[in-house]
């Protein structure tokens, strides 16, 4: 988790049980905001995208056949 988001779960959580509702229901709001779709990414996460892209196209994944599922 980023620091960032570390601080305010901390913050949230000292707060009353309806006030922590009512923070839950801010940060839905800026997050549908921000994105309606939920369909952005971070920086963090586009290359994290990125270098999984370029991994698989150079072979280097495991098959889920060679995945032994039981």
């Amino acid at each position: 988790m980023a620091p960032i988001a570390q601080r305010i779960a901390e913050m949230v959580d000292i707060l009353p049980e309806t006030d922590q509702a009512l923070a839950l229901a801010m940060v839905e709001k800026l997050v549908l905001a921000w994105d309606p779709d939920f369909t952005k990414v971070t920086p963090d996460e586009d290359a994290a995208i990125t270098q999984a892209i370029r991994e698989m196209d150079a072979g280097e994944y495991v098959p889920h056949s060679a995945i032994n599922w039981d």
